[in-house]
């Protein structure tokens, strides 16, 4: 199969028609064999029933709809598990980018060779200052942490080497450091191209800002675990024996103080209670990183979703 276009959507019934007529007519203009995954990520309208009947019509369109809302995350590793294309897209169903990029996004992969490519939408309909500067300084901290020189790193429309896909596991709310999981699985060649972005035609956005603090966090979070993530000892510790090796030391010269002066009282100075919560500081964070080794080494796969029904995907 020649692509797989990945479409969460979480209530988008009124877009879900014009999208899907509108990919086909791109994949099948440049003779593409193709399927379309669209995710319900748990809507509330009638989204599943416009799946379902656009399902019917057409065997190409798959379905897959979760019994609650799980975020976009989950709808994307979940499509990923299910995609047989050699190059997988995902886009947004809210038909703000445009399936006129799938050609070229797919010769991307296909021709100049890279593992994935990451849409641009250099030129913005919803720029306000609430999204706008946030974004900016998301994706510039995202730039520096990871060392990969995209500029918009939360663009849903992106397509993939399938290799790709079935080597990374999304999670949380990670969609957004997709690229970053590439690279930490290997995949070095990562590229990106100016797309197009349009208005928002039918509904209204499902995200807040409370998406930018989350932001943060999650990259914190996936720096942590790309580097720590099969080694937590060597974080937890290092600065767990940095902080026993200092309370030890304040201790012993205590002791030797006590020696030299025994009228000398040790629990009326305040160095007492900082050797000791130091040591007491070092030895938690030692058994936070062997625990952590325990887990890292034991834990069974991170996902589980409730899927309610799946349409045409075994």
């Amino acid at each position: 199969m020649d692509v797989t276009i990945v479409v969460p959507l979480y209530n988008e019934d009124e877009s879900l028609p014009e999208l899907c007529a509108w990919i086909e007519r791109v994949v099948n203009a440049n003779n593409f064999s193709y399927e379309i995954i669209l995710i319900d990520d748990g809507s509330t309208d009638d989204s599943w029933s416009v799946v379902e009947k656009l399902r019917a019509a057409n065997s190409h369109i798959k379905g897959i709809r979760f019994q609650r809302n799980y975020g976009k995350s989950a709808a994307l590793n979940e499509g990923f598990k299910a995609a047989l294309g050699d190059v997988v897209i995902t886009m947004d169903a809210d038909l703000q980018d445009s399936p006129d990029e799938i050609p070229e996004l797919r010769r991307l992969i296909v021709e100049d060779g890279f593992d994935m490519v990451s849409g641009w939408k250099k030129k913005r309909f919803d720029n306000t200052l609430t999204k706008n500067i946030p974004s900016k300084f998301f994706n510039w901290a995202t730039r520096r942490a990871s060392k990969i020189q995209l500029h918009d790193f939360n663009c849903g429309l992106k397509s993939y080497r399938r290799k790709v896909v079935k080597s990374i596991e999304v999670y949380g709310e990670m969609h957004r450091y997709i690229p970053v999981l590439a690279k930490w699985a290997g995949f070095r060649k990562i590229g990106e191209k100016v797309v197009e972005h349009r208005a928002r035609k039918y509904g209204t956005t499902k995200f807040g800002w409370e998406r930018f603090i989350n932001g943060f966090l999650d990259l914190a979070s996936i720096m942590f675990v790309s580097k720590y993530g099969k080694r937590p000892m060597h974080f937890f510790g290092l600065i767990g024996s940095f902080f026993f090796m200092l309370g030890l030391v304040m201790a012993l010269y205590l002791l030797i103080a006590k020696i030299y002066d025994p009228a000398n009282t040790l629990t009326n100075r305040i160095s007492f209670y900082i050797a000791l919560t130091s040591m007491i500081i070092g030895t938690q964070l030692f058994m936070a990183g062997f625990l952590g080794e325990l887990i890292a080494r034991n834990a069974p796969g991170r996902n589980f979703y409730l899927i309610e029904q799946k349409l045409g995907i075994e």
